[in-house]
């Protein structure tokens, strides 16, 4: 590798298959992945609890969560840019550092805006393992096995993601709300100490560019705003003065930092990715995949505990049948895809999840767990199919100094996607509740339920269509 080489890639590896630890690699950002993913979601139990013992209430702790996930979105991209010019192991390595302090400043808070503030600090050092995890891998794994490393990264973002509830109403019944913080503090240091041997040396001097300031207050202002916005909306109303205004608002700032970002010399987002085909294509599918499953991730608590009549716990354990056969299906389709590329793959999951959703609305009132455990099996079987093959065509599709680029705005396709699942779901389920002359507010259940569920499914199943007619353009073009 010449001295040019190096530089214009702080973490260039030469030819990973004689990388000789990257496996260990592998584990490390794993572990990362899982622990920053799992947070999301970890703190949803808790709430109550927070609430009550904070003496805060219910509709403002919800910040426990927004603040988590807004900051990510907003912040995913500079990381990812920060690690193309100063390394990606650096940059990954102190988010280790820096979530497991946010961590400690968390379960160490007294009084609500601490806590806040701290959920701040420990989603920007989530930013960091988030932006680059995807990176290390593609490029450490870049001569072969990358779809399968990928399967394995994916399976540790969805057992992250999903099983956050079930480890969380443990760790708060057992030992209290601060737990739950705490928890990431030994797995955060332990994972620094680990990849200051495991992960891979920058060979170069950071590159001598200028980092645009401008266009990251632009993009942190622009896209903190329209994620609020949509967070807040069915408290505000979908069609009042205050959501329009907002939008219009988050959507002038986006548009000014899409102008300065085709001007600027050095633009903190290389908008020119989206002209790679597998890169757009990709993005465009694992956004709309993100936003369906998480109708399902949303509003299948509300099936099973008020329609249903299931307890708490009973929720819990058939929620994970989700996430445990992803686990299964991730790896070995990324394996599949080593060997057959990503196109049939990526496009057969999302048919599976419409599949899905469409069964859903088959469900009654009156169904044993075993019976919505083999249903919610299907979401993990086209989720491990999807998934793992994507990832590898988006990161696969990228030169090798943009990987932390690429991998920053993966992962905020995949969070964007998220947050949109989560209102839009909880949105068209008020709606039709209220429709039907319903409190939206209540414990809804019986026929009124059911009905606003199956209006939340069969949307969702519309939007992994419109996912699937996305993805299928790959076979077309293949």
């Amino acid at each position: 590798m010449d001295n040019a080489t190096a530089e214009r890639n702080p973490d260039s590896l030469g030819n990973s298959s004689r990388t000789p630890n990257r496996w260990l690699i592998l584990a490390n950002v794993s572990v990362g992945t899982f622990m920053s993913t799992l947070d999301g979601s970890i703190a949803n139990v808790a709430l109550p609890t927070i609430s009550e013992q904070l003496n805060t209430p219910i509709h403002v702790v919800q910040w426990v969560l927004t603040s988590y996930l807004l900051t990510i979105c907003a912040t995913l991209p500079i990381m990812g840019k920060l690690a193309d010019l100063w390394g990606r192991s650096r940059i990954y390595n102190y988010g280790f550092l820096l979530f497991a302090l946010g961590s400690a400043l968390c379960g160490l808070s007294h009084t609500f805006p601490m806590l806040v503030a701290s959920r701040v600090v420990q989603a920007i050092g989530a930013s960091c393992l988030m932006s680059n995890s995807q990176a290390i891998v593609a490029e450490v794994f870049s001569q072969g096995g990358r779809g399968r490393a990928m399967g394995i990264t994916g399976t540790m973002v969805s057992l992250g993601s999903l099983t956050g509830p079930g480890i969380g109403g443990i760790l708060v019944g057992w030992l209290g709300w601060p737990s739950i913080f705490w928890i990431n503090v030994p797995i955060g240091i332990i994972g620094f100490i680990a990849g200051l041997y495991l992960l891979p040396r920058p060979s170069g001097l950071p590159k001598r560019e200028r980092f645009d300031y401008a266009g990251s207050v632009l993009f942190i202002a622009g896209m903190f705003s329209l994620l609020y916005t949509l967070s807040n909306a069915q408290d505000w109303g979908w069609a009042s003065p205050a959501t329009w205004g907002a939008f219009a608002a988050s959507i002038a700032v986006l548009a000014v930092f899409y102008v300065w970002e085709q001007r600027v010399s050095n633009p903190m987002l290389d908008l020119g990715l989206y002209r790679i085909r597998a890169f757009a294509i990709g993005n465009a599918a694992a956004l709309l995949s993100f936003m369906a499953l998480f109708f399902s991730n949303v509003m299948m608590p509300f099936y099973m505990e008020n329609v249903l009549g299931y307890s708490t716990e009973q929720t819990g354990y058939t929620m994970m049948i989700y996430p445990l056969t992803m686990a299964v299906v991730a790896p070995l389709s990324g394996w599949l895809s080593d060997r057959i590329g990503p196109n049939l793959l990526t496009t057969a999951g999302l048919a599976v999840n419409a599949l899905g959703f469409g069964l859903l609305n088959a469900l009654s009132a009156h169904e044993p767990s075993w019976v919505v455990g083999l249903h919610l099996s299907l979401f993990g079987l086209g989720g491990g199919l999807f998934q793992s093959p994507n990832n590898s065509s988006v990161m696969g599709a990228v030169p090798r100094p943009k990987l932390g680029t690429a991998g920053g705005l993966n992962a905020l396709v995949r969070n964007v996607g998220m947050v949109l699942g989560i209102s839009l779901s909880v949105s068209i389920y008020s709606s039709r509740l209220r429709h039907l002359g319903v409190d939206a507010g209540a414990s809804a259940g019986g026929p009124a339920a059911l009905s606003a569920l199956h209006l939340v499914f069969w949307t969702a199943m519309g939007v992994c269509l419109l996912g699937l007619a996305i993805s299928a353009r790959r076979i077309r073009h293949a």
